[in-house]
């Protein structure tokens, strides 16, 4: 299977699963672009944006007859939907997601069904919000896409994941999961937690004195920014990479 044949499903149509459907759409690298959401009204927004070329609330009518199914929600919630995906996919189906840990993810991968070909994956980018109305097809333009094949994933739909990372104009980067969540713990999951600390002590500290806002400037604007990040993502990120932060 190549790209340009290919039915995408998209699950989840937030910042990065939206991004990725625009992108995939502007470029009509694929097929058909497909979005699950948990409602409606994201999927007509969707189709309303040209992202997608049709959706669902029904995850598995979303991904019945896809080539290529990318799991873009909450880390936890692909965790969960692999437990649950295997027998909704078409054999050879491509499991790819874009959670920001990864050994949890491909641990659960690794159960999956035979006929179901996994790999993990994470665009090294985002924003400080959330949401499919803040998605931009070109929020991969020359970031490192990380992908991490399993012993199980064939040269085929490790082929078929590249081609979607340089179909939205990013960077390809094969780690092992282990590698690639001690390096995102060091340089974006800590960086989270000193940024939450900072807002929380600020906050303290105006609950005596007011003044402290009217002395913030571009340093603690630039240092607090990621503390705005989705608190739902965030949590799933730090609880499922809680060892190499601690280390």
């Amino acid at each position: 299977m190549i790209l340009r044949d290919a039915r995408v499903t998209i699950v989840g149509l937030g910042l990065m699963g939206g991004s990725l459907a625009a992108a995939l759409s502007r470029s009509g690298a694929c097929r058909e672009v497909v979005g699950v959401a948990r409602r409606e009204g994201v999927v007509r927004t969707a189709r309303e944006l040209r992202f997608i070329h049709w959706g669902t609330t029904d995850l598995a009518q979303g991904v019945q007859g896809a080539d290529l199914v990318v799991l873009a929600t909450p880390v936890r919630s692909i965790v969960h939907t692999i437990t649950q995906i295997g027998p909704m996919l078409a054999p050879d189906c491509v499991l790819l997601d874009v959670g920001s840990s990864k050994k949890a993810i491909c641990k659960a991968m690794a159960n999956l069904p035979a006929h179901v070909q996994p790999i993990g994956g994470h665009p090294m980018c985002g924003k400080e919000s959330a949401g499919l109305m803040v998605a931009e097809p070109d929020l991969f333009l020359s970031k490192v896409f990380v992908l991490c094949p399993l012993e199980r994933t064939a040269p085929a739909a490790l082929a078929l994941a590249r081609e979607v990372v340089t179909a939205v104009g990013a960077r390809e980067l094969v780690l092992d999961p282990e590698q690639h969540d001690r390096m995102v713990a060091l340089i974006s999951h800590l960086p989270y937690l000193m940024s939450i600390s900072l807002v929380n002590a600020a906050d303290t500290l105006a609950a005596d004195d007011s003044l402290v806002w009217r002395l913030a400037a571009s340093g603690f604007r630039d240092t607090s920014r990621v503390a705005a990040g989705n608190p739902e993502m965030m949590l799933d990120i730090l609880l499922t990479n809680r060892e190499p932060i601690r280390a």
